[in-house]
């Protein structure tokens, strides 16, 4: 694997990751089943990901967890249950990605890239939900719901099919947050009157 390559599979990696904070089982089906039909190659020891039985289970896990988030008092419950599985998550797809690196290489990049970023957008879900249900009583997070399950099946799809793109969006938006960060930490100009 060159240089190039060993990029594309950590982006892929983190890509999907990032879709494990909308969505937990979502990535995981996309990837069982990019690697089941040959599109996706799977480090050494995560080739289950890509078999029939694997498959069959990300499937239903997938439509159970979908289905899930649409039961009113079961969606904030399930982000608490989520939120550390996310992490989880992120961890496993990232190292499934990384193929020909140290396995120490591998796992760093997993944990700290891979669970940090499923954990921060599954942060930022948590919190949209939070305020849907603030502010509507529940009633708008149906919608959210909605738009975290597309944005899980869309971010999954991109870190396989074109991994630069969602690795250049992920790097601009980390750019935003922490610019926002910054801003926000700054002190007041003092005003001389």
């Amino acid at each position: 694997m060159n240089a190039f390559e060993a990029v594309l599979a950590v982006m892929a990696g983190i890509g999907l990751s990032a879709a494990c904070g909308f969505r937990v089982f979502v990535p995981l089906l996309v990837m069982s089943v990019a690697a089941h039909s040959g599109h996706l190659e799977l480090a050494e020891g995560f080739a289950w990901i890509g078999s029939l039985p694997a498959l069959i289970a990300f499937s239903i896990a997938t439509a159970l967890e979908i289905a899930a988030y649409y039961v009113p008092w079961l969606d904030n419950l399930l982000d608490t249950i989520a939120t550390p599985a996310a992490a989880v998550a992120g961890i496993i797809v990232t190292a499934a990605c990384i193929t020909d690196m140290s396995p120490f290489l591998r796992w760093t990049l997993a944990v700290m890239a891979g669970g940090g970023v499923a954990l921060t957008v599954q942060a930022l879900t948590v919190t949209t939900r939070g305020t849907s249900t603030m502010k509507t009583a529940g009633a708008a997070n149906p919608l959210v719901s909605t738009a975290e399950a597309i944005g899980s099946v869309g971010v999954s799809l991109l870190a396989i099919l074109v991994p630069v793109l969602v690795g250049v969006v992920l790097l601009v938006l980390a750019a935003v947050v922490v610019r926002r960060l910054f801003l926000r930490r700054r002190p007041a100009a003092v005003v001389a009157g």
